[in-house]
């Protein structure tokens, strides 16, 4: 008995074993004896014993065995254990721990001798306040959400259950310390850190603010309320926080300078209905692509959280110093730095710390480097060397708006003859000015790509209004060639993820060469500018620019007109809205433009690019063939132009497949590594292996340079090349063996498809595809047995249907690895 007469007055915590119970425990040791209540005791800085508060006989025995222990004199009770999310939809715990718990917990404390019983109420539990104005422990209770609702019927529950014990409600703000914060300030602290697009957005009025309280003044606020317990009235309620919050635009503009060092963080106010729509369908409506939301995770910002946007509590803490002797002894804009700092420090373990799911990026940098502070640093250099290329090519966005005026003035003084064109190019170039003009800061690298769209608009618009005049229709396709060009051609390149960009190998793992080198690309990037020049001069034809188009072979079927001149204005080309020529005219031109955007990583760094690429090229590239095939078949003659067009076309295909293998090979490896692939596929992304510092070396002889351009990943085996003999075999027997009708027009067909398919397989990665000839082979023959008119021409096509077989068998030398793509190559 003696020894619990010369004890320290008892304390009990409910949820001591959490942060918030493990500072005021240490907080209370020197002058109290500190008991714990917990549904976890591991971890607690005092003797804790296990409860769970949502069930009367697991607090009866705690309590039972804490009298046994202790007696049953207790000092005071420090109500903070409760339950707690940011969702904003109910939850069973809010009514079973907040407010039975804190019921049937008064309930089964009656036994003793309480000399008070503190609980770690919200603010939230008010009405808010309008900015300018404060709240005080005399404003309504009225919660808007989930959580203060159950707090504050928590606090019913304590006036009903509470007995003769003596109640103080503790209303506090929002707990920050110098690494951690209310949810609300950390997910803004972190959007702000990874410019998510949020993060300029705000559905509020920008004037108000949230009080806040660090969490040492909240252990001292405790801390006197406990001393003080014999002086504080039967029952009282008393705010505890910072007096003046800061508005959300301060507090926007002090985090931007911190991490970006950005003297003001634009932030723009957006419509409380459109912002509560871009929240539901973030959080509750069906993604129209899965992958959109990464692991199944839902957004921080909810609905509801929209329509409290505007609400202000700053607080008047009056009765805190006149009955506690309190008042803050920190502010949050002063310990704003220290969190930042925390969070440039470690940023993964800042993350984890507020409970916040990092950025791939920044997962993926953590991942690469033991260094907490690695993926900080990473971020700044990959900032650093972004603005500094940035401020290297500022030329690019002034030069945009050099095309922009030009257009602007072009059509007072090249006479376009179309109203329509007119209006297109003076609002296209007034655009571009505008553009022009934003991307000059690093920070907008939309207004870049934004361009780039004007650009491809002007490309079309002549062939959309059908250009009455030369001069409109080349000026516009200069124009947006330039724009295009001006505007991502010229790195830096925006919207590369940094870690993309400064990590993960430039060769693919398991390849011998990066198929995204120039020596790569300048194949294709050559054939596109010839098929551009060929297609263009077309499309004049049929705009009416020229008289006659060039033809040296072959005649047309209608008077007066060449095979050219009657292709391109054939029913087949004029059946389409627009001059078919020049959409063929306009697709070289973006292959030649997107063949050079991007570095020879950009099989990673940029995979949308490559796949559109390839979508130029293979399937536009099987509509050229296919516009080839039926020229003789349906209008009966060819066009020397449209062959060599097509020609340019095909060739480029194999040398294409490589780098979609690659991209390909890439993004399964990623999807199978855990990462969210539609992101991935826009931004990039790491891979397996270290950094390579690979360039492509012009400074070799001019030989050597073109055996490198026209060998990467291609090869020509010789029964390939005689495949390709007889499919231009095929294509021409009306002019060689003088073959007419049904026969004529099949070994037309399968010649095309010859050469399609055989030519395709001169890339490395497409070999296989090779083997498609054996069953053109065997169609020949079917067709020679079925419509040859006489031995010669029966004979013709069963030997060149039995050598497309045997050709077909051997695969030829495969001389570089793909990575696991080398199996498949049968």
């Amino acid at each position: 008995m003696s020894d619990r007469q010369d004890r320290k007055p008892l304390v009990v915590i409910t949820g001591a074993a959490g942060s918030i119970g493990t500072a005021v425990t240490r907080a209370l040791a020197d002058a109290y004896t500190v008991v714990g209540l917990d549904i976890a005791t591991e971890g607690a800085a005092c003797p804790c014993y296990e409860v769970d508060l949502t069930t009367a006989d697991s607090i009866e025995l705690a309590l039972r065995k804490l009298s046994e222990e202790y007696g049953d004199d207790i000092a005071s009770v420090i109500h903070l254990a409760a339950y707690f999310d940011f969702t904003g939809e109910d939850h069973p715990l809010y009514e079973k721990l907040n407010v039975e718990g804190s019921a049937k917990l008064l309930q089964a404390l009656q036994p003793f001798q309480v000399g008070q019983f503190v609980y770690s109420g919200t603010m939230l539990v008010h009405r808010p306040a309008e900015p300018g104005e404060r709240i005080d422990e005399a404003t309504p209770v009225e919660p808007k959400w989930a959580y203060p609702i159950s707090k504050a019927r928590a606090e019913a529950a304590i006036r009903e259950s509470r007995g003769g014990i003596p109640a103080v409600l503790l209303h506090l703000a929002g707990l920050y310390d110098g690494e951690t914060a209310v949810p609300t300030l950390s997910h803004q602290i972190a959007r702000i850190y990874e410019r998510d697009l949020k993060s300029h957005l705000y559905a509020g009025d920008l004037r108000a603010g949230q009080a806040m309280v660090h969490v040492d003044d909240l252990v001292d606020a405790v801390r006197r309320t406990v001393d003080r317990r014999g002086e504080l009235p039967e029952e009282t309620t008393i705010l505890v926080g910072e007096p003046d919050p800061p508005a959300y635009a301060d507090l926007q503009d002090r985090i931007g300078t911190l991490i970006h060092g950005k003297e003001r963080w634009t932030t723009l106010t957006v419509p409380e209905g459109v912002a509560k729509l871009g929240a539901w369908l973030e959080t509750e409506g069906e993604p129209l692509i899965p992958d959109a939301i990464d692991q199944g995770e839902k957004p921080f910002i909810r609905p509801f959280m929209v329509e409290m946007a505007s609400d202000h509590y700053a607080l008047d803490i009056a009765r805190a110093r006149d009955l506690l002797g309190w008042t803050p002894r920190h502010n949050i804009r002063d310990v704003l730095p220290d969190l930042v700092d925390a969070l440039k420090r470690d940023p993964a373990g800042w993350y984890e710390a507020n409970g916040i799911t990092p950025p791939d990026w920044l997962t993926i940098a953590a991942q690469k480097t033991d260094d907490p502070a690695g993926p900080e640093r990473l971020r700044q250099h990959h900032r650093q060397d972004f603005r500094r290329t940035h401020r290297m090519t500022l030329w690019g966005g002034f030069l945009n708006m050099a095309v922009g005026a030009w257009l602007i003035a072009s059509p007072s003084t090249l006479a376009y003859g179309s109203t329509a064109m007119a209006v297109s190019d003076m609002v296209s170039g007034a655009l571009l000015l505008a553009l022009g003009f934003v991307s000059l800061s690093a920070a907008h690298g939309w207004a870049r790509w934004a361009a780039a769209a004007v650009g491809v608009w002007l490309l079309f618009a002549p062939l959309a209004f059908w250009a009455p005049t030369a001069a409109a229709y080349a000026n516009g396709t200069l124009a947006g060639a330039l724009a295009i060009g001006l505007a991502v051609l010229i790195p830096p390149t925006p919207g590369i993820d940094p870690v993309a960009a400064r990590t993960g190998p430039t060769i693919p793992p398991g390849w011998a060469f990066t198929p995204s080198s120039w020596f790569q690309r300048l194949p294709i990037i050559i054939l596109a500018a010839v098929g551009f020049l060929i297609s263009r001069h077309m499309a004049a034809y049929q705009l009416g620019h020229i008289d006659s188009a060039w033809e040296p072979f072959f005649a047309g079927t209608r008077p007066g007109l060449n095979g050219t001149e009657d292709i391109v204005t054939s029913t087949v080309s004029e059946a389409w809205p627009v001059p078919d020529a020049g959409v063929g005219a306009m697709t070289y031109m973006l292959e030649f433009l997107t063949g050079i955007i991007g570095s020879c990583r950009r099989w990673r760094t940029m995979p949308w690019l490559v796949m559109l690429f390839g979508l130029m090229i293979v399937p536009l590239g099987a509509v050229s063939i296919t516009f080839i095939i039926i020229q003789p078949i349906v209008i009966g003659t060819w066009c020397t132009l449209c062959l060599i067009a097509a020609a340019a076309m095909l060739i480029q295909i194999p040398y294409s497949l490589d780098e979609l293998v690659a991209t390909t090979q890439f993004l399964i490896r990623r999807k199978k590594a855990g990462r969210p692939l539609l992101r991935i596929f826009f931004t990039g992304d790491t891979d397996d292996g270290p950094w390579q510092p690979v360039s492509d070396d012009f400074r070799q002889p001019p030989g050597r340079v073109v055996r490198e351009m026209l060998s990467g990943g291609i090869g020509i085996p010789w029964n390939l090349a005689f495949c390709v003999a007889i499919g231009i075999w095929l294509m021409f027997t009306r002019l060689t063996l003088g073959t007419e009708g049904g026969l004529a027009n099949a070994e037309h067909l399968i010649g095309s498809l010859v050469i399609t398919v055989t030519v395709t397989a001169f890339a490395e990665v497409a070999r296989p595809i090779r083997l498609v000839n054996m069953a053109f082979g065997a169609a020949l023959i079917v067709v020679a047995l079925i419509y040859a008119t006489g031995p010669l021409l029966m004979a013709a096509d069963i030997v060149c249907g039995l050598a497309l077989i045997a050709l077909s068998l051997r695969r030829g030398r495969i001389t570089t690895p793909y990575g696991g793509w080398n199996k498949g190559l049968f």
